[in-house]
């Protein structure tokens, strides 16, 4: 596991990112409305055929992350103005967002976003407005979530939050993705439905061999089912490493799992000045 805390460049990789790699940053800085800088030289690495988790708290810059990589920052006034972005070895910085979606990108938004005036049917055929979908691709999200062809005629507008989140991933499948970005699936979900979304995104990765990026506040769940991890703090990588080690850091048990030391509880002072206390920071 590595802090990138060596504490004098707390957001530098400790490797360079990139090679090898499906999607790589690199030192990327991200500007909105030309003052309010969010992104600080942010470096990270997804594998192909990985699952790989970016955690964080609240506006740590994790959803500026995926809009970074997605191409979607010009239409929040917001711009990459360091660094890149880079996607199977070509620089895809400058790239806009349609032309990415045809390389292979496929974006989950957190909260969903499904078209709820539509069937799921016809929600699904819109995700393959890139790809010119077939029904072997409509079979496939089928056969990932049942749920879903048994209501296929049913508006999207009357599903649950957990059926919601089903079939904007389903849809997003139907653009034949390389590389799937989810922004907080588990957002406002019971956990008995958070278990069962992450299970179908780790079925996705081991049976098709889908490369995942999964931005998340709920650690635990996502580091269950990631092979690598990311923390983020105030715009940077400030730690990362196996998701198995992540999951085992005291440091991160404490501050994203909720799981400090027996009879440590903390009241809510110390909390507030746990940043004093953090050893990556």
């Amino acid at each position: 596991m590595t802090s990138h805390t060596d504490t004098t460049t707390p957001g530098a990789a400790a490797a360079a990112p990139g090679a090898g790699s499906m999607l790589a940053l690199n030192n990327v800085e991200v500007i909105y409305d030309d003052v309010i800088l969010v992104l600080r030289g942010l470096s990270l690495s997804v594998p192909e055929g990985k699952i790989v988790a970016l955690l964080g708290s609240n506006g740590a810059g994790k959803s500026t992350t995926l809009k970074a990589v997605s191409g979607l920052l010009p239409s929040e006034h917001g711009e990459v103005t360091d660094g890149s972005v880079t996607f199977q070895g070509r620089d895809i910085t400058r790239v806009d967002a349609a032309e990415r979606v045809k390389l292979g990108m496929s974006l989950c938004m957190e909260g969903r976003h499904v078209f709820e005036h539509l069937t799921i049917a016809e929600n699904l055929t819109a995700g393959a407005y890139t790809q010119k979908g077939s029904d072997e691709d409509l079979d496939l999200v089928y056969s990932y979530f049942p749920k879903l062809a048994d209501m296929r005629s049913r508006v999207a507008g009357y599903l649950s939050g957990g059926e919601q989140q089903m079939l904007a991933i389903g849809r997003a499948l139907m653009a034949r993705p390389k590389l799937l970005m989810l922004d907080e699936p588990s957002l406002g979900l019971a956990p008995l439905l958070v278990q069962e979304i992450f299970g179908y995104i780790k079925r996705l990765n081991e049976e098709r061999g889908l490369t995942v990026l999964v931005i998340e506040q709920n650690a635990r769940r996502a580091l269950e089912v990631a092979d690598h991890g990311y923390i983020m703090e105030q715009g940077r990588i400030v730690l990362e490493g196996p998701a198995r080690d992540l999951a085992e850091n005291p440091d991160v048990k404490e501050f994203y799992l909720g799981l400090g030391e027996e009879g440590s509880r903390k009241s809510y002072r110390d909390v507030k000045h746990y940043k004093r206390r953090k050893r990556w920071l």
